[in-house]
C-alpha cells in the first residue's frame, strides 16, 4: 500500500498560510454578501452554461469578422476543460472542508487546485481583450446592415468595446473572487486558475482561430434548412 509523501516544510507553511488566508476571506465577506449572487456567479462561468451557448452562437449567422473570436472561444473553451481537469487529477488537492454541498459532475471536480471557474473567466477576458479590435469590426458590419443593431446600440463603436472589454474583466474578478467567498476554492486555487486562463487566451487567439471550420458548419446548418 503506497504512503502518501508529505509536502516538504516551505509548501506546508504556503499551503497552510493559503488555507489560513481563504477561510479568513471566507469568514469575513461571506456573511455580507447573499450567497444568491455568489451562486449566479458560479452559474455563470460554469462550463455546462458556457459552452452550450458558445456553441449556439458558433451556429448562428455569425459577421465573418466574428468567426476568428467564436472559434478561438470555442475550442479554447475546450482546452480550459482538459487541462483543468488533468491538473486537477495531478494535484488532487482537496476542496476547502468549508465548500457547502456541490454537485461534482466528473471525479475531477472533487478536487480543488486549479479553479475551473477562475481559469473559464480569465481565458474568456483575456480573448476578448485580444479580440477588441474584431468585435468593433464585427460591430460595423452589423450597424451597416442596419436593423436591430442599428436601432439599440448608440454610441461610437471603440468606446462601446472598451466598456465591453471592462464589463468582462469585472466579471472575471468578480467570479473568481466568488470562489474563494463561496468556499468552494482556496485563494492559490483561484491565483492558479485565473493565470492558467489567461495563459489558454493567449495560446486560443494565436493558435485555435479555426473560423474555416466555423463557415463549414455554417455552411452544412444553411443547406439542411433549404432542403
Amino acid at each position: 500500500m503506497a504512503v502518501a509523501v508529505p509536502p516538504p516544510p516551505p509548501l506546508r507553511q504556503l499551503l497552510k498560510f493559503d488555507t489560513d488566508l481563504s477561510y479568513f476571506l471566507h469568514s469575513l465577506f461571506h456573511s455580507y454578501l447573499p450567497s444568491s449572487v455568489l451562486l449566479v456567479l458560479e452559474l455563470s462561468a460554469d462550463f455546462r452554461f458556457s459552452f452550450p451557448i458558445t456553441l449556439a452562437l458558433c451556429l448562428s449567422p455569425l459577421p465573418s469578422s466574428l468567426l476568428p473570436f467564436f472559434s478561438s472561444l470555442l475550442f479554447g473553451l475546450l482546452l480550459d476543460l482538459a487541462l483543468v481537469g488533468l491538473i486537477k487529477i495531478i494535484f488532487r488537492r482537496r476542496r476547502p472542508p468549508y465548500n457547502p454541498h456541490m454537485s461534482a459532475v466528473v471525479s475531477a471536480d472533487n478536487f480543488s487546485f486549479p479553479s475551473g471557474h477562475a481559469s473559464r473567466v480569465f481565458f474568456v477576458a483575456a480573448l476578448v481583450s485580444l479580440t477588441a479590435d474584431a468585435i468593433a469590426a464585427a460591430l460595423v458590419e452589423l450597424r451597416a446592415g442596419g436593423g436591430f443593431v442599428d436601432r439599440w446600440i448608440v454610441g461610437d463603436d471603440p468606446k462601446l468595446v472598451s466598456s465591453l472589454v471592462l464589463v468582462v474583466r469585472a466579471w472575471a474578478i468578480m467570479t473568481a473572487f466568488s470562489r474563494v467567498l463561496l468556499g468552494r476554492h482556496f485563494f492559490l486555487d483561484v491565483l492558479a486558475g485565473a493565470c492558467l486562463g489567461v495563459f489558454e487566451g493567449l495560446i486560443a487567439f494565436r493558435f485555435l482561430q479555426f473560423e474555416n471550420f466555423l463557415s463549414f458548419l455554417l455552411y452544412l446548418r444553411v443547406g439542411q434548412g433549404r432542403s
